[in-house]
């Protein structure tokens, strides 16, 4: 007999036994689970609720994605709904330093369906946040309306103006031409016109802004149409002048932080006024060259300028810029105002006057003609009692706005 060589037939410790024998059938079946989890991971991904909200990252035949910057703001969540309302698919980018958590809370619940809105949270002041936003989803167009907006303010903090309206624009111009996103809504002022010689304002109406607000968004407007006439952007430049009222539904409202009462609008003011957070309403300026001697504006309800938006998306065209005025045609007084809100709310709100605000101007409104005749757009809500009437129904039902964000 030959002798058996034990240790050489069998595995030393510490390796594994190879049977050249088995190897074509594990390779098999290694190759087998391997085609499955590729399936799976194919599968999963068509999936709409792979990733969260991988649908919003493609486009889709005959559904619109519009980005809606400054969405959870009170301008943004109006025009946000009426997007919603009107079957847009909708994604919101807000920071919500001046805009509500509570706004997007409502519109979630109102359009819970997948597809229709997300919210992200971003910086737009970060160029790799908005990079990334773009990145990740597919947007046919740009509602642009994050911005501070308080003249008062502005003439205190101009860096911060210049910042968060010119360069911000920038970076969603660059975001939109990395990305290919051919439409742009912008939401521009009257505030960049200054205080013309001529009234009413139209569309070539000299642009001399006179405070740092109005000046960053015509810093802005420069930046989009410099940039309009290198590319096939559509876009759409809306100066609107001074909004009011709310949601006619009662879902919407406005609700500036505690903090920004001093700086807001109007409207805001007289609520707080007719609600006792305040004591009463502080006038500023009754030496202003006009019938009264406070300033004359041209209240536009937040309704009919969320209409002009979705207009002015629908009538964009390549390699074309529409540029119009959002008004009623009509300028009130600051004192005509008020008394239209005592009588909407129905308290007598103490007014004291004060001297005047800085940066402010004696008498703005506007030729509404041309976005008349191009756009089909008139503006509906033109009794101011009514449409304060309607903004003080949502004031009332929401004494702490939206609530915590």
């Amino acid at each position: 007999m030959i002798p058996v060589n034990r240790r050489a037939t069998q595995p030393r410790a510490g390796m594994e036994y190879f049977d050249a024998r088995r190897k074509p059938h594990n390779v098999g079946k290694v190759m087998v689970a391997l085609v499955v989890i590729v399936l799976c991971i194919f599968v999963l991904k068509q999936s709409p609720g792979f990733g969260g909200n991988n649908v919003f990252s493609r486009h889709e035949p005959g559904v619109t994605h519009v980005l809606v910057t400054g969405g959870a703001g009170y301008i943004g969540s109006h025009a946000a709904l009426r997007l919603l309302k009107d079957n847009y698919r909708v994604t919101i980018v807000d920071n919500l330093s001046r805009g509500n958590k509570g706004a997007v809370k409502v519109l979630q619940e109102l359009f819970p369906e997948p597809g229709r809105l997300q919210f992200i949270y971003a910086d737009l002041g970060d160029q790799k946040s908005v990079n990334k936003v773009f990145a990740q989803n597919a947007f046919d167009a740009v509602m642009h309306f994050a911005a501070v907006a308080y003249v008062g303010e502005s003439t205190m903090e101009p860096l911060r103006y210049y910042h968060n309206i010119t360069s911000n624009t920038l970076l969603i111009l660059e975001a939109m031409a990395s990305h290919g996103v051919k439409t742009l809504i912008y939401s521009s002022t009257c505030a960049t016109y200054g205080e013309p010689e001529k009234m009413p304002i139209i569309e070539t109406t000299p642009q001399l802004p006179i405070n740092p607000y109005g000046k960053a968004k015509k810093m802005a407007e420069d930046i989009i149409l410099d940039f309009s006439k290198r590319t096939d952007m559509a876009v759409m430049i809306l100066r609107y002048f001074n909004v009011i009222g709310s949601d006619p539904e009662g879902r919407l409202g406005e609700a500036p932080r505690p903090e920004l009462r001093e700086h807001g609008r109007i409207s805001g003011a007289c609520f707080d006024a007719a609600l006792g957070v305040i004591s009463g309403l502080k006038v500023k300026g009754t030496d202003y060259s006009t019938a009264d001697g406070t300033c004359v504006r041209d209240y536009i309800d937040v309704t009919d300028l969320v209409d002009a938006h979705v207009k002015a998306l629908n009538k964009a065209e390549p390699s074309k810029v529409g540029i119009y005025n959002v008004g009623t045609g009509r300028g009130r007084s600051v004192k005509e105002f008020v008394d239209a809100c005592k009588q909407a709310t129905g308290v007598d709100i103490k007014v004291e006057y004060l001297s005047r605000r800085p940066g402010d101007y004696a008498e703005v409104f506007s030729d509404p003609a041309k976005i008349n005749k191009e756009l089909n757009w008139t503006a509906q809500h033109t009794d101011l009692k009514e449409s304060l009437s309607v903004a003080w129904r949502w004031q009332k039902s929401h004494p702490h706005g939206y609530g915590a964000n």
